[in-house]
């Protein structure tokens, strides 16, 4: 079939259980998404998909009962994705009685499902018309106890590779000291241990862009060192960053002036990034 190569997740479950956040943890995931989506459409999505040629290969929608008379065809529309060979899995999210009230109240929304404004009679009749759905459901996640993050983590346990680098972008900002630290900066690495081609009278008016500059910094004894150890590090640490959710991390590099030693390590660092799959941008803040 032309859609086999597409993962597809669809999130249903009670209302104030989390879809939203499980549907946002996807999308950070590189999954393309569709919230609140009429199950009539489920297969038109799909066609869709498809014809991105390649370009959509993950999306997940949400199909609840804010659809009203459309969730009643939900059973339909998995029936005819199953004809057409379309490989899916269901997400069922629930919550405790007791938490989903809670939840209610702190967002003073109305339950979809209690037009009177009840809530326990909204949970408990949505909870009665949902049985058969999970029964169908290939995972369920009870988030009762599970603040956002938490829920982020599962549902990237359950449907993505944590260490996947496509999931997080790195931006690197080379600048001088002399003009202050980058202040959404996450690390800052201080280079001005490093040889300064400011010294060297055939250099002092280039920038760590230029070759001569670059190769005066980087073929240092000290500078391959540095970039051996540095590199080191970022490989252990950047799993951790992904580990814990981050999606973009933002990089300082200084030197004295952000003219030279600063500009030539973040192109370096950039280059050794992208060789690990990660989404990299450069913004040498200082050169001008």
């Amino acid at each position: 079939m032309p859609w086999k190569n597409l993962s597809l997740v669809i999130i249903t479950g009670l209302s104030g259980a989390g879809k939203t956040q499980a549907l946002q943890s996807l999308e950070d995931m590189s999954f393309f998404c569709i919230d609140n989506l009429p199950p009539s459409l489920l297969q038109k999505f799909v066609e869709l998909c498809f014809q991105s040629q390649g370009k959509i290969s993950k999306a997940a929608v949400v199909c609840d009962l804010r659809g009203g008379e459309f969730f009643t065809s939900l059973n339909q529309a998995l029936l005819d994705l199953q004809e057409a060979g379309v490989k899916y899995e269901i997400l069922f999210l629930e919550a405790s009685d007791e938490v989903l009230i809670n939840r209610y109240k702190e967002s003073r929304r109305r339950h979809p499902v209690s037009p009177r404004g009840h809530i326990l009679e909204g949970i408990r009749s949505e909870r009665k018309q949902l049985i058969e759905l999970r029964g169908k459901a290939h995972k369920i996640i009870d988030t009762s106890d599970l603040k956002a993050a938490q829920l982020k983590d599962k549902v990237r346990e359950l449907f993505g590779n944590a260490y996947d680098p496509a999931r997080m972008s790195v931006s690197i900002i080379s600048f001088g000291f002399k003009y202050g630290i980058p202040l959404d900066a996450d690390n800052i690495v201080d280079v001005r241990f490093l040889p300064n081609p400011y010294y060297i009278e055939e250099l002092k008016f280039l920038n760590g862009k230029d070759k001569k500059v670059r190769d005066h910094v980087l073929s240092s004894s000290i500078g391959r060192e540095f970039l051996e150890k540095y590199f080191d590090m970022l490989e252990f640490v950047l799993p951790h960053y992904l580990r814990e959710g981050k999606s973009h991390l933002v990089i300082g590099i200084g030197c004295t002036g952000g003219q030279h030693r600063s500009v030539a390590i973040a192109e370096k660092t950039a280059e050794f990034l992208r060789q690990q799959n990660f989404f990299c941008v450069v913004n040498h803040r200082d050169l001008d």
